[in-house]
C-alpha cells in the first residue's frame, strides 16, 4: 500500500500541535532528477533540519564540511582538512571534559555510508523517509514517548550531544530516539530554542507512530480536563471519587 507521507505529515502536526513541520531525512547515493541542490553555506548539518521544513533539497559531504562532528556522525566522509578539524574538535572537547576519549565510542556513527543526505517537509518528501525530525516541547515529547512505548514495547532514549548523533542512532537501531540536542545545534538552529528538544522516528515505521500519537493526544487531551476538574473539586473541599469525577468530566463536555 502506497504510503501517503503528505497525511501522516497533517496528522502529526494536527495530532501534536507541531510549530514546525515534520522534516524528512533520507540517504540515497544518487539524487532524483526533481531534487535540487542545497544552496548557500551551513555551519553545521544540523542546520539543514530546520532548513528542511520549508524546502527540499540534497546535500552532499562538502555542505557538511564546516563540521567535522556531523560528517563523523553521519558517515559521509572526512577529507584532510575535516579530520583535521575532527582531531582539533576533539581535543578541545577532552580538555573541557565535554567529550572524553572514553565517551567517543558511546556516540552513533551511521553503519552504512552513503554519498547524499536529502532534506525535505514530510509532506513533500520525494524519497521514502530513513529518519522523521521533529522539534517538540515537552507535551508533545510525553505523547510520543507514550507512543514509542506502545509500538516498540520500550521507551525512547534520551540523548545529549551531539545533537546529529540521533540520526544514526535511529537509523542504526531501527527504533526512536529523543534528542535534546546540543549548545552547537541550539547556537545554529533558531527552532532549537531553549523550551523544545528532538524527537527521531525511524520512517519505515511512521503510520504505525503516527496511528498512536494520534490516539495518545486525543487521550491526553481528555484526560488532562478530567484531571483538571478534579483538582479544582478537591481545591473545594471535596473528596470526589474516580466515578464522580467522570460524572463531572462529562457535564463539563456536554
Amino acid at each position: 500500500m502506497e504510503i501517503r507521507y503528505s497525511e501522516l505529515a497533517d496528522n502529526l502536526t494536527a495530532s501534536l500541535k507541531l510549530a514546525q513541520p515534520p522534516v524528512a531525512v533520507c540517504f540515497v547515493d544518487s539524487v532524483p532528477a526533481s531534487v535540487p541542490a542545497h544552496r548557500g553555506h551551513a555551519p553545521a548539518g544540523c542546520r539543514f533540519w530546520q532548513d528542511g521544513a520549508t524546502s527540499t533539497f540534497a546535500t552532499s559531504a562538502a555542505d557538511h564540511a564546516l563540521c567535522a562532528i556531523g560528517l563523523y556522525t553521519h558517515n559521509l566522509g572526512l577529507g584532510p582538512e575535516q579530520q583535521s578539524d575532527l582531531k582539533d574538535a576533539l581535543g578541545i572537547f577532552s580538555d573541557l571534559g565535554y567529550v572524553t576519549p572514553q565517551d567517543l565510542p558511546l556516540i552513533p556513527v551511521l553503519t552504512k555510508p552513503s554519498k547524499h543526505v536529502v532534506y525535505a517537509p514530510l509532506a513533500q518528501s520525494p524519497l521514502e523517509p530513513d529518519v522523521v525530525l521533529l522539534v517538540v516541547d515537552a507535551s508533545q515529547a510525553l505523547i510520543l514517548s507514550e507512543a514509542v512505548q506502545q509500538v516498540e514495547q520500550q521507551d525512547a532514549p534520551a540523548m545529549g550531544r551531539p545533537a546529529c548523533a540521533v540520526v544514526p542512532q535511529v537509523m542504526n537501531t531501527g527504533r526512536a530516539a529523543l534528542s535534546l540536542g546540543c549548545c552547537g545545534a541550539r547556537a545554529y538552529l533558531d527552532v532549537l530554542t531553549s523550551n523544545v528538544a528532538l524527537f527521531a522516528l525511524p520512517g519505515a515505521q511512521l503510520a504505525a507512530y503516527t496511528e498512536h500519537i494520534a490516539a495518545l493526544a486525543r487521550a491526553n487531551s481528555v484526560l488532562a480536563t478530567f484531571h483538571q476538574l478534579r483538582r479544582h473539586n478537591v481545591a473545594a473541599g471535596r473528596s470526589p471519587t474516580i466515578r464522580e469525577s467522570l460524572y463531572a468530566l462529562t457535564q463539563y463536555q456536554q
